[in-house]
């Protein structure tokens, strides 16, 4: 079989040159004004987490996170040091999707009222067709370190496990979005860094009980997530109805996913052959992907 991407980089790829190739561009086009999305896919263990760099332990193996704020935060002040008239807010949220749940990590209100079966967070529709959350908290910062501070401040509350692939496996979908608003000439665009929780079969990772509660949500939300991905992938066009609705993954996901947003898919895959199955399912979900249009603007 042949598959169609954009980049592949093999596996003694350092983190630096993944950044630099596929998602340093990205923040160009942030401060330019227009939305962007990168989504990590692939199955339990692949290196999602890692490459997006979610789990901020401190050690040096930055992943695409950590590096796209420092070059964000590079350019604005670049941009202020050649016009001082030039102002700039920048302001972060941290949700997860556990179990079609909405958590907000960043408030421990939420994850209070969560287990309590109160939902306090609604995935809403503005006038002009875009996916805005309602309730959700958005702390403003000021610097890279505040704001790395805020993504590891969430990322210790975010459902992690052990399954039998995975010692620290996600149990979640973790959405971190970085707002930038650019107040002098009125333009607000977002950056959604979007680590999936991994694909997994019940019978590999042993799961019971809650991990296997879990397991069967995540795998339901993505299950969603490649019906939306293949009915605007189609070639043939003959699909009409984009079943976004059918979880809150896909529903959150409507701007980047055929919407107003630069995304770029991020499949991770195993080297192991015992995972060619799984490997084969993320090089499909993944070429499918490539065929989406999206129609971006500048948010003014």
């Amino acid at each position: 079989k042949s598959f169609t991407f954009d980049y592949v980089f093999p596996s003694d790829t350092e983190q630096e040159e993944v950044f630099q190739e596929c998602a340093s561009p990205l923040i160009d086009k942030m401060v330019e004004g227009y939305n962007v999305t990168i989504l990590a896919y692939g199955q339990t263990g692949s290196g999602k987490t890692y490459s997006m760099g979610t789990a901020v332990d401190g050690s040096n193996i930055q992943g695409i996170i950590p590096r796209a704020i420092r070059k964000l935060f590079a350019d604005l002040h670049e941009r202020k040091e050649q016009n001082p008239f030039y102002e700039f807010e920048v302001y972060v949220s941290f949700l997860e999707l556990y179990n079609e749940d909405l958590i907000d990590l960043l408030n421990p209100q939420s994850r209070e009222n969560n287990k309590k079966g109160k939902n306090d967070l609604m995935i809403r529709e503005d006038a002009n067709g875009q996916i805005y959350l309602s309730g959700v908290k958005e702390v403003q910062v000021s610097n890279p370190d505040e704001l790395l501070g805020q993504l590891q401040k969430g990322s210790l509350y975010r459902t992690v496990a052990s399954t039998d692939m995975n010692m620290v496996s996600s149990r979640s979908h973790a959405i971190f979005s970085v707002i930038l608003k650019q107040t002098g000439i009125e333009i607000t665009s977002k950056f959604h860094f979007v680590d999936l929780a991994g694909s997994e079969r019940l019978k590999r990772t042993n799961s019971i009980g809650d991990r296997a509660k879990e397991g069967i949500a995540i795998n339901g939300s993505l299950l969603a997530l490649g019906n939306v991905i293949c009915a605007l992938g189609d070639e043939s066009r003959k699909v009409t109805h984009i079943p976004y609705r059918d979880s809150k993954l896909t529903r959150l996901l409507q701007d980047s996913l055929g919407g107003n947003s630069q995304t770029l898919m991020l499949a991770c895959v195993s080297p192991s052959d015992s995972n060619f199955m799984e490997t084969l399912n993320t090089l499909k979900y993944a070429n499918r992907a490539r065929n989406i249009k999206n129609k971006v603007s500048v948010n003014e």
